[in-house]
């Protein structure tokens, strides 16, 4: 959606984009520890690698935060004023309704 200034988003808006990513992060890390609890051999031991490095990589890209947004602020065209067509003004007047039209009122 295009932006008609340079503001940042709201930080309200930008904490909570940042807790959502991490609490997602956080949630694949239980998966992680729950995958290694149930699995055996090498996939034991990557699981439980991953688990461990997830924190610090969660951190890192979470306090990134606003310096990664992007904001799309390519100007806006405005489009030129439709005209409604001679018929369709017609269609709008009422039956048995005299529209005068005045062309020049300053002559009276």
């Amino acid at each position: 959606m295009p932006s008609i200034t340079n503001a940042q988003e709201p930080l309200a808006d930008d904490q909570a984009r940042r807790m959502r990513r991490y609490l997602f992060q956080m949630g694949f890390r239980v998966v992680c520890f729950l995958g290694a609890y149930a699995a055996s051999g090498w996939l034991r031991w990557t699981l439980v690698v991953v688990a461990v490095v997830i924190p610090y990589i969660a951190v890192i890209l979470v306090n990134a935060g606003r310096d990664r947004a992007q904001y799309d602020v390519s100007g806006v065209v405005p489009q030129a004023p439709r005209e409604l067509p001679a018929a369709a003004q017609d269609a709008m007047v009422p039956d048995g309704v005299r529209v005068v039209v005045d062309p020049d009122p300053e002559e009276r």
